[in-house]
Parts: structure tokens; sequence; C-alpha cells
């Protein structure tokens, strides 16, 4: 039996392809860029290729969220609960 998760309901739009050429015109990785939308990096990759959003140019780097790596999901949980111990 295959396993198959339900789909998240993430969808990028015009302004979000924008932000996605951005960053990746800055040299941030596909894989931090999918991160930090929460999206499958085929998303980010059919931005790149120009396949999505083609015409959408990128934004400027003021209005770029901070490079990252961003922490993941494992690491954000060990922040939240040191926040929580401590508070």
């Amino acid at each position: 039996m295959r396993y198959r998760a339900e789909a998240s309901g993430i969808s990028l739009n015009a302004v979000d392809a924008a932000i996605v050429k951005g960053m990746l015109g800055r040299g941030d990785r596909q894989h931090d860029v999918a991160a930090w939308f929460g999206v499958n990096g085929g998303r980010i990759a059919e931005i790149a290729t120009g396949a999505k959003f083609n015409t959408v140019a990128a934004a400027r780097s003021e209005n770029l969220p901070p490079p990252g790596p961003y922490l993941s999901g494992r690491e954000t949980q060990k922040l939240l609960a040191q926040v929580r111990r401590s508070g």
C-alpha cells in the first residue's frame, strides 16, 4: 500500500514568483527558497526555468526575506521548547 500525503494547499502567485526570482537572483539555493514558502522544490524549479510565471520580474532586494538557510521543522520545535521553558 502506498501512502500519499494530502496536498498542502499552498500555491504561489505572481507576487510570490517575483520574490522567488529575486531570491534566486541573489544566489539563494532552490531548496532554501522552497523552505521559505513551504512548497516542494519542484514549484521553485518551475519558476526558475520559466515554465511558470515567465513574464513576472524579480522582486527588488529590499523586498526579499533574509537569505537562508532557514530553520528546519525539528530545529524550530527545539527553539520553541527552549522559549517556553525560559518564559
